[in-house]
């Protein structure tokens, strides 16, 4: 097969973009090294292996996360509908069974008679075409090529995943189930007195970590923090954290004074994660301090936490607007996913779509559309050019980079609204004006 262009990393931006540009008729070489050699983080060699937390955030109107996901799924993204099929119950988010998602990722590529995915390491940018989506995990012979290309060190920031136990491990007589402020029974809910609290705060903070390179600063990103760095800035920090309380009464009616919640990690319910607890703790510390929330003392522990050094792009000095390398002299490359400078799995995926959607468009020869600021993924698009660049950091999405409202909602689920009902009419004006950019499959 003679391909058109080439997809270098086969994570979720790099599945978005092969899939899309397969479904527009291009023929796509899609590179990803697993299984041949591994990544630090990753545990499988499928497409689209999430390699934190299984929860693709907050799915409905009144979350900025929410209307992304809407987004995504106008735009025909692959992701959300491997997500929405593989979806097991997690209240107000979306969570996923991990292996599932990532094997119905991996059999809807692989059908795709114009794809071609070759297991095989890419260390240098490739002639023609190319969309670079290698993670935040990018090798180091890749990261030098980056390097050379935008002519610029890359950052980084330490991110980190959740244990994961087995369900039959776990003391149900002493947990309860429900989903905060009594929307459902989804989460396992492991309840902890203050005595109990105070002691596995203590043994948290004095826990032993895994060591980094002298050369490496502590540079987490603040809205995946480890457990242990957020108990380090005070005693009752967890409290107003990830062992918050507030809403997740007790069979008696009463609220605890901390509790540890259980998401379900896979579809038949067996494998459990425990929400917000990423960490960078050795994992015979993961062992002894874990086990002292009292539901998990005999828990059995599948997968430990673990932490890893993710790569970035500073965008608004080295990216053009369009995802592309500024001065580098190749109009035919584009960088996609989380390397770019956004942070999330759905943020990530979404700028693979975006980077097949220009590509689309120069191998066509047209010119690249505008996203609407006004939408989610205009929004991202829009603080990777414009963000400052001293200072810069991976960005959720948030209310805070959509265009302000004219007017002003105190409630913050109403202004949710007013912003999910605003981004969907410009969403669909764009697209109205650019009806290339949903093929008949989408």
């Amino acid at each position: 097969m003679r391909f058109d262009v080439s997809v270098i990393g086969g994570g979720l931006a790099g599945s978005e973009a092969a899939f899309r540009l397969a479904r527009m008729g291009f023929n796509v070489a899609l590179y990803e090294m697993r299984p041949v050699k591994q990544g630090p983080a990753h545990k499988t060699g499928l497409l689209g292996e999430l390699v934190c937390s299984n929860s693709l955030g907050a799915d409905q109107p009144s979350a900025p996360a929410g209307i992304l996901k809407a987004e995504m799924r106008r735009l025909g993204s692959v992701m959300m509908g491997c997500a929405d099929r593989n979806r097991v119950p997690a209240g107000r988010a979306l969570a996923v069974d991990r292996e599932g998602f990532a094997r119905d990722v991996t059999e809807v590529l692989s059908s795709l008679p114009n794809l071609r995915v070759i297991r095989e390491e890419v260390s240098e940018i490739p002639d023609g075409p190319c969309i670079i989506a290698t993670g935040p995990l990018t090798s180091s012979e890749m990261a030098g090529s980056l390097k050379e290309l935008v002519g610029e060190e890359f950052l980084y920031f330490y991110d980190a995943a959740s244990p994961i136990v087995t369900i039959e491990s776990v003391d149900m007589s002493r947990c309860y189930l429900g989903s905060r402020y009594g929307e459902g029974e989804d989460y396992i809910n492991c309840p902890l007195t203050e005595e109990e609290y105070l002691a596995f705060w203590e043994a948290l903070v004095s826990a032993e970590q895994v060591k980094r390179h002298e050369f490496e600063d502590s540079r987490f990103f603040e809205g995946c923090l480890p457990v242990e760095e957020i108990a380090r800035r005070g005693r009752d920090t967890l409290r107003f954290g990830p062992m918050r309380p507030v809403g997740l009464p007790g069979p008696d009616g009463r609220e605890p004074y901390a509790v540890v919640q259980l998401r379900q990690d896979n579809r038949e319910g067996t494998l459990y994660n425990l929400v917000g607890f990423q960490t960078n703790l050795l994992w015979g510390e993961q062992d002894r301090v874990f086990r002292m929330i009292p539901a998990l003392r005999d828990a059995e522990f599948v997968r430990k936490g673990v932490m890893h050094r993710n790569l970035y792009v500073c965008a608004p000095r080295v990216l053009d607007g369009y995802l592309r390398p500024r001065g580098a002299g190749r109009e035919d490359v584009f960088l996609a996913g989380q390397i770019t400078g956004v942070e999330g799995y759905v943020e990530s995926a979404a700028m693979g779509v975006c980077a097949a959607i220009f590509m689309g468009r120069v191998l066509r020869g047209g010119s690249l559309p505008e996203f609407p600021e006004e939408t989610a993924v205009g929004s991202l698009l829009k603080y990777l050019r414009e963000a400052r660049p001293e200072g810069f950091q991976p960005m959720n999405v948030n209310l805070g980079i959509f265009p302000p409202l004219r007017e002003r909602i105190r409630d913050r689920r109403e202004r949710c609204y007013r912003y999910f009902d605003r981004a969907a009419a410009a969403l669909e004006r764009f697209l109205e004006d650019n009806p290339d950019l949903l093929p008949r499959w989408a």
